[in-house]
């Protein structure tokens, strides 16, 4: 794994796992056009994000993966543990905490939130 697009495929294949999309599927989801997906990202979906990362990288640690499918595959179990966290938290919430607002989005939303907390106090 010396190639750049090794790494960028990698990284596809953890979001994938963990969030049931590609990363190009993911920013389209997220009508981004260039900007960065991680900016775009919920806290939720953050620390799925980097507990997916997180993850394969010990697993690969462990298993000292030699060639890209092996790297790959690693990728996809750490990916899998942090989409199973993903489905647990869903199924408690009762709602997809996979969001399609982006950092735009999420700041209008939580700046209404705060005008209107500050309307509310005397």
């Amino acid at each position: 794994m010396d190639k750049p697009s090794d790494f960028a495929l990698l990284t596809n294949e953890i979001t994938k796992a963990w969030s049931g999309k590609t990363v190009s599927e993911y920013k389209q989801f997220k009508n981004l056009k260039k900007e960065n997906l991680r900016d775009n990202m919920t806290n939720m979906e953050l620390v799925l994000n980097m507990l997916a990362e997180v993850t394969s990288t010990e697993i690969s640690k462990k298993e000292n993966p030699k060639t890209f499918v092996e790297s790959k595959d690693i990728a996809v179990k750490g990916g899998t543990i942090a989409g199973n966290a993903r489905k647990d938290i869903e199924k408690r919430l009762g709602e997809s905490i996979i969001a399609s607002k982006n950092a735009k989005e999420l700041l209008d939303q939580s700046k209404k939130k705060l005008a209107f907390q500050k309307k509310g106090k005397p």
